[in-house]
């Protein structure tokens, strides 16, 4: 019995020292779980409304849990997430995913975009087109979010194009109905506009009056003119002086001779075999030079100390940081960033501002003013610099403007009268559409990724178009790299503002910080609208302009940049 016992007992305890040993083992863990995100970039983006669902792959994750969160927010607890939001932006999110082995942890971003339906822009559109029969009509709409947008042209009810642009060929009198529609899964647009199709002697004839009213000293000789001139075919142009006719000749403009003070009546007559046209200017011959000139004094300050206008072109600094929304806004605060030797942009070609001072500069002979830039060796924006005197002694900038001539004044690629007209963009962060008096036309590229105001087009501009008009050089700037990522902005000898001139700079470093740097003129470089030295002994105002007409890819428009102008006889 004992010996039975003995054997039972026996086997329990081999029985029990079994399942210690099974219960004591240790059960492998697995390997951690590995998250591989189906973006590359770790970034995704979704319009705003829209769902967007993430679907990661994964190594080790059987019986593992996940965790999708944005700060403390848990966004989901699965494999995926299916995320949306009503509000663009950018959301940063956390996946981390456990087992009993480990844990793996990925940051990801979604990026929310504002939908963006096809807006067009295609200036001129609202008030219609009119051509020469037998002419062509060009039409390129810039159209926000052009990209995967569907275009559809029709010519009075019939499509004639699935393309961008379109070129409308005047070869049937009459009016045509022209409609272009915009499509894409963000939305839709459409313009509608009339093309009216003119023989010659239907066309409406159009000139643009520069000014209709002039003041200039006793002794000298002003340009009275118009310009763009349209469809005045073989017309003839009479000048008549205070009810006497002084010239007629083939050219719309006049020469003339301030020789006593008074106030006088210019009439210009336009006759062709169609119809007669006419524009008067009233011409206020002021006493001579030096009755209004103001001596420098003890208080007198070397910089200018008024901004008269500041009228840029648009530009991707324009509306950034200047909230004006009029003129006198507008001038407040370039005077305020001048005071501060800070930047003034003048947008693309054509912009300026103009200044004044609290005493006149003489004309020593030498250099005479100083401008403020920011050019260095590859950057130069050139801004040609005008002068006036105060003729007619009221303290504004209302009288005669004088070019300074630079090194490429006369030349034969400088385009003399060059106008460009800007048209307001339809929808926010748009491109704006110029055209030119030459027949071209362009942009002003919207650069989102550096300055992400709404409107290019400066906001103190109330009408939808306007136009600038001056000389414009032949553009230096080229691609040096050949993909679009490093561009240089040659300079021009000597003459212009902003640019990194060997000459005017009067020094040699190459400010390479890009730190403000002067630019100096003299007074002496004026001339007169037919390239006459204009001798003058004094001025009171000065206007810096852009000089060039040029897109440089990611870096913008080519844009003076104003830090201050300064009366260099006072550094002496």
């Amino acid at each position: 019995m004992k010996q039975y016992l003995s054997c039972i007992l026996g086997v329990l305890a081999i029985l029990w020292l079994a399942g210690c040993t099974e219960s004591g083992r240790e059960t492998p863990l697995p390997e951690p779980p590995v998250i591989a995100l189906d973006s590359p970039t770790s970034i995704y983006t979704v319009k705003a409304g829209r769902e967007i669902e993430i679907r990661p792959t994964y190594r080790n994750a059987e019986e593992a849990t996940f965790a999708w969160r944005s700060g403390n927010e848990v966004l989901g607890t699965g494999p995926t997430l299916k995320f949306a939001s009503e509000q663009s932006g950018r959301y940063y999110i956390t996946l981390t995913v456990t087992n009993r082995g480990g844990s793996d942890e990925e940051e990801l971003r979604i990026d929310v975009l504002d939908p963006t339906p096809p807006t067009i822009s295609l200036p001129g559109a609202d008030k219609g087109f009119t051509v020469l029969l037998g002419s062509e009509l060009s039409l390129n709409p810039q159209v926000a979010s052009a990209l995967e947008t569907a275009f559809r042209w029709t010519l009075d009810g019939e499509v004639v194009s699935t393309e961008q642009n379109y070129v409308f060929s005047a070869t049937e009198r009459g009016d045509h109905v022209l409609r272009l529609e915009t499509r894409n899964e963000d939305g839709e647009d459409a313009v509608e506009f009339t093309v009216r199709v003119r023989t010659p002697q239907e066309s409406d004839f159009a000139w643009t009056v520069e000014q209709s009213s002039y003041n200039v000293s006793v002794g000298r000789t002003i340009r009275i003119r118009v310009l763009d001139v349209a469809n005045a075919f073989d017309a003839t142009y009479t000048w008549i002086v205070d009810g006497t006719t002084v010239r007629e000749s083939d050219k719309p403009e006049y020469a003339y001779a301030a020789e006593s003070e008074g106030t006088y009546i210019v009439k210009l007559e336009m006759k062709n075999e169609f119809l007669t046209a006419s524009q008067r200017f009233t011409v206020n011959v002021c006493p001579a030079e030096g009755t209004y000139y103001r001596p420098r004094s003890g208080s007198s300050r070397m910089s200018c100390n008024k901004v008269y206008e500041f009228l840029p072109a648009p530009g991707q600094f324009i509306n950034e940081y200047c909230t004006a929304t009029t003129m006198e806004e507008a001038c407040a605060y370039a005077e305020s960033c001048l005071e501060q030797n800070a930047y003034v942009s003048l947008g693309g070609f054509g912009g300026y501002l103009v200044v004044g001072f609290d005493h006149s500069i003489d004309n020593s002979g030498d250099y005479n003013l100083a401008i403020t830039g920011n050019a260095f060796d590859g950057s130069s924006e050139p801004g040609i610099v005008w002068v006036m005197q105060d003729e007619n002694g009221d303290g504004l900038p209302n009288d005669t403007w004088y070019e300074l001539r630079g090194s490429e004044y006369g030349k034969e690629e400088t385009l003399q009268d060059y106008a460009v007209t800007y048209h307001r963009p339809s929808a926010p962060k748009m491109d704006v559409a110029w055209s030119d008096n030459r027949g071209g036309s362009g942009i002003i590229e919207y650069l989102g990724a550096f300055h992400q105001q709404d409107y290019y087009y400066p906001a103190w501009v109330a009408a939808d178009s306007y136009t600038l008009r001056g000389p414009c050089l032949k553009s230096r700037s080229y691609d040096q790299s050949g993909n679009g990522t490093y561009w240089v902005n040659p300079a021009f000898d000597w003459g212009y503002a902003d640019n990194f001139s060997p000459v005017d700079r009067l020094t040699d470093d190459g400010n390479y910080n890009a730190a403000p740097a002067d630019n100096h003129f003299k007074i002496s470089h004026a001339v007169t609208f037919d390239g006459k030295e204009a001798n003058l002994k004094y001025i009171d105002f000065v206007k810096i302009q852009v000089a060039v007409n040029q897109q440089c890819g990611w870096i913008g428009e080519v844009s003076t940049e104003v830090f201050g102008v300064k009366d260099f006889n006072m550094s002496r």
